[in-house]
């Protein structure tokens, strides 16, 4: 092991090269702390793709209370209302916090913010930078201002395979890349390695996003809350690149409409109309589609010339696939965008393992409930990282070496597992499909094989959508479709899981049953 390598035992482990990981790092500062990343910064993180922006109530005729009722709206009775209390009052504090280490938001012409609308909000409260490269604006930043900090190391091309755990406490983590295999002692793992969009066909995610940071949790014991939902966003461009780059909702914000091949506008008689909350918008555009129609967004009367201008990088992608947003509708279709569901988290980030905290996508801190409003996921990936910087520093140990002897996993594949993902765990779900899933994803769960860790959380996920006989928010079941008043956020460890699939294997079909026994 290199002395650089060696030098760096006992030092907080981040695990995460987005806004929530980079923040993290930041706010911990002069604490020395390791962020390992398994790309160079700035490439492949769900945040540089983000062209929506960051929700906080800053405008003349906004208030944090009015923010918290849209908050709760969109999640659909599931939010935990003293979480969503504290975000809103800490969002715009976020958002000058970020100015202040170099983020450029986009202003309007008497010099204040430029407040956008998006879906579910009652008022304009969505800040922007560079039109609708948001995300890679808060990246340019944040890593800027990582580079410069000297306690921060960064391990970049490094991919964390397994976290060891010793008497019920974080001991250390095992990662690998290009150069070889690192094993570092710690007590302190700070989850943020964003969503699992990567587990489907259809996503606006990363194709590395594969939820390794929940399998890691899963794997070391952690609980898991909410895995059942998943956000997919209504209106990604329908071209065959992969990632789906994303049309995104400020485009709606601004008076686009959705019509079918016929230019017929179906959303007009749903309350809210194309800013209805977005799984109410997902599953109307997947009606039409499963009835065989094309949907497209109508930007022609709203802004026609002057799109380039405004959303100069979907103009880029449109343009890249031959379409003139001034000229002609914009082909459409959703994918799945983000995880409600996490590691489950109280309010300082903390898991229910001891020395592992979680912040971003990664965790489920209640915000977010059934139903994510749009733009709230990267403000609260800044609000939560000061609460989880805070956290760590406080509860740092004393630094001791731990003998770390293990094997790295492979690195993870789950080509086996997306087709799985993708037909059972979609815009809408039933329970013959989630059950066949359950049983053709547990033997993936249970080898040590590259397909094993997208297999455990996936398996997860399925398991948590069977339990949910209920249709509420993004989890839509059509043997259930209505809301069941009784049922409230689940938790789960893999070990409850496990046992739980095996049960659900025996029920299955016979065809899973077979492909189980394979």
């Amino acid at each position: 092991m290199s002395p650089l390598i060696d030098d760096l035992h006992g030092r907080p482990v981040i695990i995460g090269g987005g806004i929530a990981g980079l923040m993290t790092a930041l706010l911990t500062a002069p604490e020395p702390v390791v962020l390992i990343s398994g790309t160079p910064l700035g490439t492949e993180a769900s945040t540089v793709l983000a062209q929506g922006g960051m929700a906080a109530s800053l405008g003349a005729d906004d208030s944090p209370e009015l923010h918290r009722l849209d908050t709760l709206g969109a999640g659909d009775g599931l939010c935990d209302e003293a979480v969503v209390r504290c975000f809103v009052e800490a969002a715009p504090p976020a958002i000058a916090k970020l100015e202040r280490l170099g983020v450029v938001f986009d202003r309007a012409p008497d010099g204040g913010l430029r407040l956008g609308l998006e879906a579910a909000h009652s008022r304009r409260r969505i800040v922007h930078a560079a039109g609708d490269a948001t995300g890679r604006e808060l990246v340019r930043a944040l890593t800027f201002a990582l580079r410069r900090t000297n306690s921060i190391t960064v391990l970049e091309g490094m991919e964390v395979r397994r976290l060891l755990v010793e008497d019920g406490k974080i001991a250390g983590v095992l990662a690998a890349g290009a150069g070889g295999t690192v094993a570092l002692s710690t007590g302190t793992v700070v989850l943020a390695t964003g969503g699992i969009g990567g587990l489907f066909n259809d996503t606006t995610n990363p194709s590395g996003s594969l939820g390794q940071g929940l399998a890691l949790a899963a794997r070391a014991g952690a609980e898991l809350a909410d895995l059942e939902f998943v956000q997919f966003h209504p209106t990604a461009l329908d071209v065959p690149r992969r990632p789906m780059p994303l049309v995104s909702e400020a485009v709606r914000g601004e008076g686009a409409v959705l019509v079918d091949e016929r230019g017929r506008r179906f959303l007009a008689d749903t309350p809210g109309g194309e800013l209805a909350p977005r799984d109410v918008v997902a599953r109307a555009v997947s009606r039409e589609l499963a009835a065989g129609r094309r949907v497209f967004l109508d930007t022609r009367q709203c802004l026609g010339p002057l799109f380039t201008k405004r959303f100069p990088g979907i103009a880029a992608f449109c343009h890249q696939a031959g379409i003139n947003p001034a000229v002609e509708p914009i082909p459409v279709r959703p994918a799945a965008h983000y995880h409600m569901g996490g590691v489950a988290v109280d309010a300082e980030g903390r898991s229910s393992v001891a020395g592992l905290w979680a912040c971003g996508e990664v965790a489920c801190t209640g915000l977010h409930g059934a139903n994510r409003l749009a733009s709230n996921s990267l403000t609260e990936a800044v609000v939560s990282a000061g609460l989880v910087a805070e956290s760590v520093v406080a509860a740092l140990p004393a630094k001791r070496r731990h003998q770390i002897a293990a094997t790295v996993p492979l690195r993870p594949d789950a080509s086996h597992i997306r087709p799985i993902a993708s037909g059972a765990l979609g815009i809408v779900r039933d329970g013959h499909t989630l059950q066949n899933a359950v049983a053709a994803l547990l033997p993936f769960a249970e080898t040590g094989a590259a397909a094993s860790d997208p297999a455990v959380v996936a398996l997860m996920m399925a398991v948590a959508a069977l339990r949910r006989e209920e249709s509420r928010g993004a989890h839509h079941r059509v043997d259930f479709p209505r809301h069941e008043d009784r049922a409230g956020r689940f938790r789960q460890t893999l070990e409850e899981t496990l046992n739980a699939a095996a049960a659900i294997a025996e029920m299955a079909s016979p065809v899973a049953r077979r492909s189980r026994r394979v």
